[in-house]
């Protein structure tokens, strides 16, 4: 019973970051308010995976990146699924930014 309690209790908390990260408009608050929840290994790893979905989606090879970026090939390997899987939010958030 307990690890059901657990498990709702963290996909509340997950859904209500989400609900969070949507509402703060402000770059700079948004950036402290990060800051503030992840440790900076976290915040360097989130930069990791925006700069290789950018760099697949730029024709970057999986192996270029690894050794340029010093990431391992598993990581990259799951954002390029996570690219190309149908619906990607990555391609979404990739063509919303193009367009800018």
């Amino acid at each position: 019973m307990q690890e059901n309690e657990n498990k709702e209790i963290k996909e509340s908390s997950f859904n209500e970051l989400v609900q969070i990260f949507t509402d703060i408009n402000d770059k700079q608050f948004m950036k402290d308010f990060m800051e503030c929840l992840f440790t900076p290994a976290e915040c360097e790893d989130f930069a990791n995976r925006w700069i290789l979905v950018k760099e697949i989606d730029n024709g970057v090879t999986q192996r270029e990146i690894a050794k340029k970026y010093n990431m391992s090939l598993c990581k990259i390997t799951r954002g390029s699924k996570e690219l190309n899987k149908k619906d990607s939010a990555f391609r979404a958030i990739l063509e919303k930014y193009k367009e800018n």
